[in-house]
């Protein structure tokens, strides 16, 4: 009979085991909630993936004039989305949080796409739900406790551009209000940071070590983030020109976990040079299945999609385990 040293550690190994597993998992995350079928960051958009089932709830945050942590993607009210009491869309380009009081955010609809919009061209089929309004950080947790559901996770991007350090607080306010909230609500150990302004991401670091980064990267487009020769206004001093021109690299040396790139700009390759750094990707917006298979195949570790139900059909099919639904309304 093995004596009840070697009985407790193998069943800390076992543990240990089992925990890492569960990290290592593949991650399903709805992107803003599943924007594609309800509207985004809205309590309905993350009630509809809890019972569709996915592993990460995908948000975004600012904090408003009286300190309030709510989930929006824009930095203010978003006038594709944000109609006021008399079913007006607001005025481009939307009254930053930071100059809002809690009690006036919530003044608006944010339950249907303005109709004419490119956004609405994007998303015919959004399901919308008038009367919905932008949540607090605090009513998402509550949904999510309200579920039963103890396994998702949250993927909290912080929305704070460098280029407009007066649309939002700045980055040690920013962070220190966010985690806060996070400790206070009890839910450190179920969350990641992410952000394109890796100057946040430092200061979780510092401040929350055990709350892993995702390093969110862009290098295509008209407002690329990161270039490889340089650092940029994004990256908190950090260049992959120090690093052999190589993201990963430089995402490890800033002490990042997760690397998130746009899908268009990884490799296989890319992807192999990131797990050997130790490094898990999580790429982001896929929403084609023929996008989503082809990144399973070359071994992403999460996708993050507007259309969550079809990264299950596709993954499904591939033989990944699947998370199960915890049905509740918002």
């Amino acid at each position: 009979m093995p004596s009840r040293a070697v009985t407790i550690v193998a069943f800390t190994i076992l543990l240990i085991g089992r925990a890492m597993a569960s990290d290592l998992s593949f991650d399903i995350e709805a992107h803003r909630g599943g924007r594609a079928l309800m509207p985004e960051n809205t309590l309905p958009a993350f009630a509809n993936a809890l019972s569709m089932g996915v592993d990460t709830l995908e948000l975004d945050v600012g904090v408003t004039a009286d300190g309030e942590v709510v989930v929006s993607h824009e930095r203010g009210l978003n006038p594709d989305l944000a109609r006021d009491a008399s079913g007006a869309y607001v005025a481009s380009p939307g009254t930053p949080f930071l100059k809002l009081r809690l009690e006036e955010v919530k003044r608006y609809d944010v339950g249907r796409i303005r109709p004419d919009s490119a956004y609405a061209r994007q998303f015919p089929d959004q399901h919308a739900v008038p009367g919905t309004r932008i949540p607090t950080l605090n009513e998402v947790f509550a949904l999510v406790r309200k579920s039963g559901n103890g396994r998702v996770r949250f993927n909290i991007e912080t929305k704070i551009d460098p280029d407009h350090p007066d649309e939002s607080l700045g980055p040690q306010a920013f962070v220190s209000r966010l985690l806060g909230l996070i400790a206070t609500e009890g839910f450190s150990d179920r969350v990641m940071i992410q952000s394109f302004d890796w100057r946040t991401l430092q200061l979780v670091q510092q401040q929350a070590p055990k709350i892993p980064t995702v390093y969110l990267t862009l290098q295509r487009g008209s407002a690329p983030t990161i270039a490889l020769d340089k650092a940029t206004s994004w990256t908190a001093g950090f260049s992959p020109a120090d690093h052999a021109g190589s993201l990963p690299r430089t995402i490890k040396a800033a002490s990042g976990a997760i690397w998130s790139p746009y899908f268009g700009d990884v490799t296989a390759a890319l992807i192999t040079e990131a797990h050997a750094l130790g490094l898990r990707v999580v790429v982001w917006t896929v929403n084609k299945p023929e996008d989503i298979a082809r990144m399973i195949e070359i071994g992403v570790d999460g996708i993050i999609s507007d259309r969550p139900d079809l990264v299950r059909r596709v993954a499904g099919e591939k033989g990944i385990a699947l998370p199960a639904g915890t049905p509740v309304e918002p």
